[in-house]
């Protein structure tokens, strides 16, 4: 099945950036969850997601949410 990437008509990097740092974590160190999860994400393509220049797969959203341990309403805020 083709995974089916999401486009951000609302600020959905702002909120990561914000749970991120929230969490004191670094976006390498968010990288490395990612990966520990299984998804491969380079710190460059957190960077582009993070300032919205790059779409993000549903997968990729639904591990960053787990690696933060937040809600996909807090995802969602603006």
């Amino acid at each position: 099945m083709k995974e089916q990437k999401i486009k951000q008509d609302i600020c959905i990097g702002a909120s990561i950036r914000r749970l991120r740092r929230g969490k004191k974590l670094g976006q390498t160190e968010l990288a490395g969850l990612l990966q520990l999860e299984g998804v491969p994400m380079a710190r460059e393509a957190l960077v582009k997601i993070e300032r919205g220049a790059q779409h993000i797969q549903a997968s990729r959203l639904r591990a960053i949410k787990n690696a933060l341990n937040v809600s996909c309403d807090e995802l969602l805020e603006p």
